[in-house]
């Protein structure tokens, strides 16, 4: 039986968000532990926040300047270590590059396109994309068309920026693509299509503003690409019978409808795999190393719910975890699931911020400060 009394503890949280990025979450946790040796691996799931992981964990941050989701320029990262890269869709594309308002119809991820286009101009041979958190519901023409695709009306013209333009499309010019000789994962835990009832458009585009109409406008444009594609890409993509579209292939493929159809994207021009985004990102982050050994590992995530029941990245930990009989302990933000479930997913116990303040703008507001406290008053039972 393994002696959890001695050994470093690994701090392995995803972020608190709106408060604190994983990195910041797994310092505070440090420091309310004390002298208690530790291995500090901020993670991510593939969504907004997974840069600035891999960037606390040995990957070099690199900045470049790309076209964000209103077309303006913003300054965005990506993070190499060797020769992978990764690309978060939020960094250049995400919701929070959005400083008048939301733009569904028009939103771009034509600048994650840029960063792939930069990464490859510095030497990667693989690209990592993450998708969460995207401004768009595009369906990964911009990314395209930065990467030398065109997508073109019935007069040859090229569509204006994002999918409420898509409607229009009638040919999708490939003879300058350049996506390179890389291999391209996208880590992902969703498994939506790109079209229909769970797709892109009717999930996905409300959140990004979309009314009732513009959901159907972009709907019609994402089968639209799809249809297309068929013809002018030879992929499987839609076909329509009766005035229903019914997704096929590449279109019907589990994580095609994620970011807005940049799954489609991925897996139509850039061949791309679509891995589990916890699963993958903490092997690219040797957990599995760093946890040998240890006596406790701590994860975390600002909101512990049952969305997070559902692969994401605690429970990740956790499975990780499990496999080398090292138990493992939760803290956030505030925690909605009881400590049955809990322990069926491989946490043996979860403390929350509300806990010690039950204000949650006090706990939005001093989330540092109230996370060292909260470490420090629970820890010492698991050590």
């Amino acid at each position: 039986m393994k002696d959890h009394s001695v050994g470093h503890v690994v701090i392995a949280p995803d972020k608190f968000k709106g408060s604190l990025t994983a990195p910041e979450v797994a310092h505070r946790v440090a420091a309310g532990l004390g002298d208690v040796p530790v291995v500090l691996l901020p993670v991510a799931d593939g969504g907004d926040g997974t840069v600035d992981a891999v960037a606390a964990c040995g990957f070099t941050r690199v900045e470049a300047e790309v076209t964000g989701p209103t077309g303006q320029p913003v300054r965005a990262s990506y993070a190499v270590k060797g020769e992978t890269a990764v690309v978060e869709m939020a960094e250049a594309s995400g919701l929070r590059r959005l400083p008048g308002g939301l733009e569904p119809l028009t939103a771009t991820s034509y600048g994650t396109g840029e960063l792939i286009a930069h990464a490859l101009r510095g030497g990667a041979t693989k690209i990592v994309l993450g998708l969460g958190g995207s401004a768009c519901t595009d369906g990964g023409t911009g990314l395209a068309r930065a990467l030398g695709a065109r997508f073109l009306d019935a007069s040859g013209a090229e569509l204006p920026l994002g999918g409420g333009a898509l409607t229009d499309l009638a040919t999708i010019d490939l003879s300058g693509f350049d996506a390179g000789s890389a291999e391209y994962v996208v880590a992902s835990d969703v498994d939506n299509p790109l079209l229909g009832p769970h797709g892109a458009a009717a999930v996905y585009a409300p959140q990004k503003g979309a009314d009732a109409g513009q959901v159907r406008l972009l709907e019609t444009g994402l089968a639209r690409l799809a249809a297309v594609a068929v013809h002018t890409h030879g992929l499987t993509g839609s076909v329509e019978h009766d005035g229903i579209v019914r997704a096929m292939g590449v279109a019907g493929q589990p994580g095609a409808g994620a970011a807005g159809g940049v799954g489609f994207a991925a897996l139509a021009f850039l061949n791309a795999s679509i891995r589990p985004g916890i699963a993958y990102l903490l092997g690219l982050l040797d957990f599995e190393t760093h946890v040998e050994g240890a006596r406790l590992v701590i994860t975390g995530e600002g909101s512990l719910d049952e969305q997070s029941l559902r692969g994401k990245a605690p429970v990740g930990v956790a499975n990780a975890a499990m496999r080398h009989g090292v138990p493992v302990i939760a803290v956030c933000g505030r925690r909605t699931v009881a400590g049955d479930d809990l322990r069926k997913a491989g946490i043996e116990a979860a403390y929350a911020l509300t806990d010690i303040e039950p204000d949650p703008e006090i706990c939005m507001a001093q989330a540092g400060p109230l996370l060292e406290r909260l470490v420090a008053s629970v820890v010492k039972e698991h050590l």
